[in-house]
């Protein structure tokens, strides 16, 4: 049998969804009974996550996610429906009661963790073997101290095609956990090969110390010169980040966000233990919103090339949406900051760290040197470009500070660029208008749900089926006076939502927002939406009325439009 009920209400209520999400977002808006903050889940400016503490729920007005506490550390923790409840568990000192899942599929995650870790462990082993000879040299080379091998764990995977597999095979782990795990891959025989081969090995680490993937840096002239473990159900790359695991311990007040692993290492080497790297990925909004939670400020040394340069620009933007305060740092006489604290020092990174651009001066000197401001077509140029940087800042202080410097670097009036970055902010508003426009004339778009495999083949009943369900929730006493079933709605969607529901009044247990959102596990997010339309209980049983007698009314319409669709092309047949 599946999970009880019961235990899944006494899991709501010994972890409060305000508590939880408070371990995440910092909520210090208050409206009515909600506390509102930063969205987690997508990039915002202005609060739009709300949190009911009477109903245990949570809803995002900007990008639609929503759902009760086991859904958020679903989406947040990028976690499983059990692992999840798991996790909440033994946040509350709780015992997870026996269900009926396969013993493979239950013990999936737990098992890949231990496989990791064994593997960590191996490739560790290595190094200090002949096997390990190449990969030992190259930590020398590169001036990592024992000390630091120690701290990141690093390992040497062979050059051979089946180490690791023997290793784990001897452990009794199966060549389909090893697969599975990205750590082999299969070959056209069928057979199974070692994914990482003649590689310096990088464990990657989560926040709570599990081995959840590698980064492995090739030891010759082979390509790729990194190779990073494929997303597992442990592991996603766009949601991690290598070394967040030491850096989140720092005292220094912020994360320095490098390209590479070595980079890493070579930072925290020299005292800088903040230093972090995405995962052979540009920089993502997930991973910002996971900086997010543990500083406010991020400073960006990528490399010194174009390549970084443009990647830094990207990040930029991404850092602004999530609300971190970002700084660049510009490295001249090194490609990357790894070679700049071997040839500077230690010293002379820290001052280059305390002379950081803001992202605003790095944008605006980005673009600068774009142009020839020798000449009237470059300076015209330049100031085309530079206004649509000021325009994008939504502080108007900063817009008036910087248009002084934009017009010093182009030798006109701080008024002119002034008028300039108001027609470009004019610009702006006005394509945003005609966005939202064209969106709202289209009255489909309004009734059907955003999610596309939600969308109603009959938008009207669908909107009835709405309010149904809405009632039901508000007052589960009215279940027992109507004649409703599963096949009383057109949208799968919400036929299964009056399932649950349903499932629950039979067998005596509360029927809340919460309780149906969690039943509902990842795929609450609609159903908490029309949970915060407004609907008083003494209301429910006319909405409930009036939603079932436009159900009927919008299905009738439909089967009767579909049987004069089919008389008439019966008709054309025979004439």
């Amino acid at each position: 049998m599946p999970l009880p009920d019961g235990f899944l209400d006494e899991l709501t209520a010994r972890n409060d969804i305000v508590d939880v999400v408070s371990d995440y977002v910092q909520l210090t808006k208050r409206s009515g009974s909600n506390m509102f903050g930063l969205c987690p889940f997508h990039s915002e400016k202005t609060p739009s996550f709300s949190v009911s503490q009477d109903r245990q729920s949570y809803h995002c007005f900007g990008c639609g996610k929503g759902g009760g506490v086991i859904s958020f550390i679903m989406e947040i923790e990028n976690l499983g429906f059990m692992d999840a409840v798991q996790f909440l568990a033994r946040r509350a000192g709780m015992e997870v009661p026996e269900y009926d899942t396969p013993r493979e599929l239950k013990n999936r995650r737990a098992r890949m963790l231990e496989l990791n870790r064994d593997a960590a462990r191996f490739f560790y082993e290595t190094l200090k073997t002949p096997k390990g000879a190449d990969a030992v040299e190259y930590i020398k080379r590169r001036g990592i101290s024992p000390e630091m091998a120690k701290r990141f764990g690093l390992g040497c995977a062979p050059n051979e095609w089946s180490a690791l597999t023997d290793a784990m095979t001897k452990k009794g782990y199966t060549q389909y956990e090893l697969v599975d795990a990205g750590l082999c891959k299969r070959g056209k025989a069928g057979g199974v090969y070692d994914a990482f081969r003649n590689r310096l090995m990088f464990p990657v680490i989560d926040v709570r110390g599990s081995v959840i993937g590698f980064s492995g840096r090739i030891l010759d002239d082979g390509e790729p010169k990194y190779l990073n473990s494929p997303d597992t159900p442990v592991f996603s790359k766009s949601h991690n980040l290598f070394a967040l695991n030491l850096a989140k311990k720092s005292k220094m007040g912020m994360l320095i966000l490098v390209e590479g692993n070595i980079d890493v290492v070579s930072l925290h080497q020299a005292g800088f233990d903040c230093a972090v790297a995405s995962l052979g990925t540009s920089l993502t909004n997930e991973q910002a919103r996971l900086m997010s939670r543990y500083t406010d400020k991020v400073v960006i040394a990528y490399d010194n090339d174009g390549a970084g340069q443009k990647a830094a620009q990207r990040a930029i933007g991404i850092f602004e949406n999530t609300g971190l305060q970002c700084r660049v740092l510009r490295m001249s006489g090194a490609k990357d900051p790894d070679e700049y604290i071997k040839k500077m020092g230690a010293e002379a990174f820290s001052l280059l760290l305390e002379r950081s651009e803001n992202h605003i001066e790095y944008r605006l000197l980005a673009v600068k040197s774009k142009y020839d401001l020798l000449t009237d077509d470059g300076r015209i140029a330049y100031l085309r470009e530079a206004t649509d940087v000021l325009a994008s800042l939504s502080n108007s202080a900063e817009r008036d500070v910087y248009s002084e410097k934009v017009a010093d670097a182009a030798s006109v009036s701080k008024d002119a660029v002034l008028n300039e970055v108001k027609r470009a902010l004019a610009r702006r508003i006005k394509e945003q208008r005609k966005r939202e426009e064209k969106k709202n004339l289209r009255p489909e778009q309004i009734i059907q749900p955003e999610d596309k495999s939600k969308r109603y083949e009959n938008p009207k009943s669908g909107r009835a089926e709405e309010v149904a369900v809405r009632a039901l929730v508000r007052d589960p006493e009215l279940i027992k006076t109507v004649s409703l079933t599963a096949e009383s709605f057109t949208s799968p969607y919400w036929a299964k939502v009056f399932t649950l529901i349903k499932r629950r009044s039979d067998d005596n247990e509360s029927v809340t927002e919460s309780s149906i959102a969690n039943l509902l596990e990842d795929d609450a997010d609609l159903f908490t939406k029309n949970m915060r339309e407004p609907m008083d209980v003494s209301s429910a049983a006319q909405s409930l009325a009036d939603s079932i007698k436009k159900m009927e009314t919008a299905q009738i319409k439909v089967n009767d439009d579909s049987a004069l669709l089919d008389y008439w092309n019966n008709k054309r047949k025979n004439l």
